[in-house]
């Protein structure tokens, strides 16, 4: 039975992989300049042109679909090719490690944490290569299917729940959920929880403090790097010397 559940689901998780053509909300960032700003560590988020990024972005109110971590240099002699550089938790092939061309032509972003240091960004990058070969939570591959309508009956409300749900077991993720955990291991935040406790001074007098709790991994989409306050946006364009000046305008542009 379980074989058979999960030969199904492999079949839908190729279906809704397939792509879905439509209009992107941005330009896709040129290749070399997204290499030419990317650091270990860095979080890519991709827009995606198939149904169940179509879906994600749906249920999430976003336009990122996926997420990928960039190990860079730390993957050396680690990852499955010598020409990748990410590793990310894809439907199909579980967790696995590409290169650039899996995003070429797609509409980017890059979301770096700040003040890691060294020690701190390999255990990161550590955590999601020691990973390599987990499968994906197709379990949340059969939540979304059932949102793939039009206008799927969700309220707005339960929309963050239905991709919240997942098996529980460690050995299957999905792409945000296994960059939550790793930058979890190091207590980044990302969308933390807030809280207050008691506290107690040695005379005895009380006070309310205010207590941080880090959300489980779970409970994260690839939007939540975008929305994170501890999250840089690096945009490629602007950081690699963009001038507005040298724009090639068309000739109603420069008659304006």
């Amino acid at each position: 039975m379980n074989t058979l559940l999960s030969g199904t689901g492999q079949a839908l998780a190729r279906f809704l992989t397939a792509p879905s053509p439509g209009p992107s909300v941005t330009a896709p960032t040129p290749m070399d300049r997204l290499v030419a700003q990317l650091r270990p560590g860095d979080v890519l988020l991709v827009e995606g042109k198939s149904r169940i990024a179509r879906a994600i972005r749906f249920l999430t109110n976003s336009a990122w679909s996926h997420a990928a971590l960039y190990v860079g240099q730390y993957g050396a002699g680690r990852l499955q090719a010598p020409v990748h550089l990410f590793v990310e938790a894809d439907v199909v092939h579980g967790v696995r490690s590409v290169g650039m061309v899996e995003f070429e032509n797609l509409a980017t972003r890059i979301c770096r944490p700040v003040g890691l240091s060294d020690l701190e960004c390999m255990t990161v990058c550590d955590h999601v290569i020691a990973r390599i070969g987990h499968r994906y939570d197709l379990r949340n591959v059969w939540d979304l299917a059932r949102y793939m309508l039009p206008e799927p009956p969700v309220p707005r409300r339960m929309r963050r729940r239905m991709i919240a749900l997942g098996s529980g077991d460690p050995t299957r993720a999905i792409c945000s959920t296994l960059i939550a955990e790793a930058f979890g291991a190091i207590g980044y935040p990302i969308l933390p929880e807030y809280g207050t406790r008691l506290a107690t001074g040695a005379d005895g007098a009380a006070w309310a403090e205010e207590e941080w709790h880090i959300r489980h991994h779970s409970l994260y989409a690839p939007r939540d790097f975008d929305l994170s306050p501890y999250f840089q946006v690096v945009k490629p364009t602007i950081e690699g010397g963009f001038d507005f000046h040298r724009l090639p305008w068309g000739q109603a542009r420069a008659q304006a």
